[in-house]
């Protein structure tokens, strides 16, 4: 009987101590380090030609905001020769605190080669 009832506390000890490695790593999962800007910006990227299936150009656009982070990046959307003449757009990308993307939309497409009409 003795054998016995050290055992079972031994075993419920065990539990205890497993219980609270479980715990410990849940409070330091949840005090990870959040991604910095680079971070985020190699997330965006890859989400957004994962999503649309274009790639990134660049990004003429990037901040912090209260719900995680706005961008905005230029992509070829139809290549023409000669290069100016190629379609190109420019998407407004959100993502949240972590990096995970949350929405985009298509805001602009030009061609290449164009400027922005000026504006007085």
């Amino acid at each position: 009987m003795t054998n016995t009832k050290n055992t079972e506390e031994s075993q419920g000890s065990q539990e205890t101590q497993d219980s609270q490695k479980t715990r410990k790593s849940t409070e330091n999962s949840r005090s990870a380090k959040k991604p910095g800007p680079m971070e985020v910006l190699r997330q965006a990227r890859g989400q957004l030609a994962e999503l649309t299936g274009m790639e990134a150009e660049s990004v003429s656009s990037f901040e912090q905001t209260e719900e995680g982070w706005a961008l905005e990046v230029e992509v070829l959307e139809l290549e023409r020769v000669p290069d100016t003449m190629s379609l190109m757009a420019s998407y407004q990308v959100e993502l949240d605190t972590d990096g995970q993307l949350t929405g985009y939309r298509r805001v602009r497409r030009y061609e290449r080669g164009r400027a922005d009409a000026r504006r007085s």
